[in-house]
């Protein structure tokens, strides 16, 4: 694939996700690496985000696991939160899937990634977040 194809590609991906938050944070590379706002979005978005094995909705809630655990990593969390409300998640699956983050990378992360979603819960009127009953 011609590597224009796949940053075009990456970037109707990008805009379907996450509603404005991912473009934000490649704005914010362009004056000091435009290389890697490019290569970010044609790799990450173009490439790997549009794969048909895994539906983006599984995709987001991956992510926000893994973002969770690596902590430091409060830019890209905003940016998947809603892309995880985007691709059909809701505010109490985010949640208990930040609250499940707890058992395996710390009570901190876990509180920092949780405090990003109730900045975006915010930003969407989502709040509060009425929690699903559990069954």
């Amino acid at each position: 694939m011609a590597e224009d194809d796949q940053y075009e590609r990456g970037l109707e991906a990008l805009r379907q996700a996450d509603g404005g938050a991912g473009q934000r944070l490649l704005e914010a590379l362009a004056d000091i690496s435009p290389e890697l706002s490019r290569r970010s979005v044609a790799w990450s978005y173009g490439d790997l985000y549009v794969r048909p094995q895994l539906a983006r909705r599984d995709r987001e809630l991956l992510t926000l696991g893994i973002l969770t655990g690596l902590g430091d990593a409060e830019a890209q969390l905003e940016v998947h939160v809603h892309g995880a409300l985007n691709a059909g998640l809701t505010p109490s699956e985010i949640v208990e899937a930040l609250l499940q983050a707890v058992v395996y990378c710390g009570v901190p992360r876990a509180v920092n990634a949780t405090l990003v979603a109730k900045k975006v819960f915010a930003e969407r009127n989502l709040l509060p977040v009425r929690p699903t009953p559990a069954g």
